[in-house]
């Protein structure tokens, strides 16, 4: 237990209130949704593009070009 606080937060954490966890489990964080494959043409400057963004960020592209397409057909169904 680490007992060296400074004063200020360790009163702050004695007078605390434990309250239940609301949190969800991690299995109701993995969304699995069904994917149908396509195949599309793109232009090459486009694929680049997210080709260049997806490569800084350790990502996929085609993941990244699949969330846009996603979030663009979620704000038209609403």
């Amino acid at each position: 237990m680490y007992t060296n606080a400074p004063t200020d937060i360790g009163k702050a954490i004695e007078e605390s209130e434990i309250i239940d966890d609301f949190l969800p489990s991690p299995d109701k964080l993995v969304f699995k949704e069904e994917n149908v494959k396509v195949t599309l043409e793109l232009s090459k400057r486009s694929v680049g593009l997210f080709k260049k963004y997806a490569n800084k960020r350790g990502v996929k592209y085609q993941r990244m070009i699949r969330n846009l397409i996603d979030q663009y057909a979620s704000r038209a169904l609403h």
